[in-house]
């Protein structure tokens, strides 16, 4: 099973020209509490190749919502950035195996 399929959506975008937000949506509040409890921090910040401490995570149960803000690796917009919205890196997300 991957996130994707028990989430009921998964979502990023820009939290300006320095970083990336990615919000997972939880339809229930027994996925969120799952979700919350075997996601680890170490393992989200590995699959986007950043340091633990450079990964912000915040649980936000009143929403069933987890978000992650990460530091995108070139500014928004410069001739490097290959996803100037951000809208991308939910995709990676969304594929990871929770077997």
């Amino acid at each position: 099973m991957t996130l994707g399929d028990l989430v009921l959506k998964v979502r990023s975008k820009n939290a300006g020209p320095f970083w990336v937000t990615i919000d997972i949506f939880c339809d229930r509040a027994d996925v969120f509490d799952r979700l919350s409890a075997q996601l680890r921090t170490a393992d989200v910040a590995a699959l986007y190749g950043v340091p633990p401490e450079g990964l912000k995570r915040f649980d936000i149960p009143d929403l069933r919502v987890i978000k992650f803000s990460l530091p995108r690796p070139v500014v928004q917009g410069s001739v490097h950035d290959r996803d100037m919205h951000g809208a991308q890196y939910a995709a990676l997300l969304e594929e990871l195996n929770l077997d």
